[in-house]
């Protein structure tokens, strides 16, 4: 695979004429020297003596940006309160990795909010995979800041085992689900990890001790490209089947309003509206309420 033909190729999606309204936004903004960044909860600039016109031009290039599904970010006094409080699922994966001098990929990365927290790690090497020009935008929009030397491809997760180099660490959140063959999913990432490596992944589940998969006739919480929601059994059996020696199980969580709501800055439904309003342990179609399983594979030495 000619990886480097594809970048090209996907450089240009940067030319669509709806995108091309954020890249001029982002190339107008002036560099500032004076910033510290904060990469707690919130990530987080501040930027010294920012005057009130381009404060005004920093809020309408983010607005501009609409939907920011992950986050939350701040600049200044500017809050981007993301749909998703993304910190919930940092925080509680962050006791389980140890970053520090390793090539970490982020499969799926949005707009890089796991990125950058990942910074305060240290690793040798920190990529993101998203074939998205407008998460790509939001990304550059947020490092035109914090000046990282984070790598964002806007290649997917098909394209991780031709890489130029193999990764210790791999993260995959939220986006098996989304795959009609997951298991040639998994394949892929097994194959972009180094021996000994590690991929830490978060999908959707059901409840039960069988080794089965719930497949959605139509759409799972109103999302239409959800193929198969397994059992933790199932998904330990796909882990297996794509090479994995181990999996360990680090949480089951249901999602709750706390971690995804609509808010300002999305301008679309969300969890809200996803479920039954007489019963909000099911989604609107009848399904299981979306309830989420945490992993960690091993790849063998």
């Amino acid at each position: 695979m000619n990886l480097e033909q594809l970048r090209e190729e996907r450089k240009k999606w940067l030319t669509w004429k709806n995108i091309v309204p954020y890249q001029e936004a982002i190339k107008a903004l002036p560099e500032f020297d004076a910033v510290e960044v904060s990469l707690g909860d919130k990530v987080s600039v501040q930027i010294e003596n920012l005057s009130t016109e381009l404060e005004t031009q920093i809020k309408e290039t983010a607005q501009l940006m609409k939907p920011w599904r992950k986050g939350p970010f701040q600049i200044n006094d500017l809050f981007i309160d993301s749909e998703w409080q993304s910190q919930i699922k940092y925080n509680l994966l962050a006791p389980h990795f140890d970053l520090k001098d390793k090539i970490v990929g982020d499969i799926g990365c949005n707009n890089g909010y796991y990125l950058f927290r990942m910074l305060e790690d240290k690793p040798k090497k920190l990529i993101g995979f998203d074939p998205s020009a407008i998460y790509y935008s939001q990304f550059q929009f947020m490092n035109h800041f914090i000046k990282s030397d984070i790598v964002y491809e806007l290649l997917g997760v098909e394209h991780v085992e031709f890489y130029e180099h193999k990764f210790d660490t791999l993260f995959c959140l939220g986006v098996l689900y989304h795959r009609s063959d997951p298991v040639a999913m998994l394949k892929s990432l097994f194959k972009g990890l180094n021996k000994g490596g590690e991929l830490i992944l978060d999908t959707f589940m059901i409840d039960g001790e069988g080794e089965m998969c719930l497949t959605p006739k139509d759409r799972y919480s109103k999302i239409p490209n959800i193929y198969f929601v397994p059992t933790v059994n199932a998904l330990k059996n796909w882990c297996t089947r794509a090479g994995f020696e181990s999996v360990e199980v680090l949480e089951t969580m249901v999602t709750e309003h706390n971690e995804q709501r609509k808010t300002e800055w999305i301008d679309t439904q969300s969890l809200e509206d996803f479920l039954d309003p007489e019963d909000e342990s099911k989604t609107v179609e009848g399904y299981p309420a979306p309830k989420r399983v945490y992993i960690k594979a091993y790849k063998s030495l």
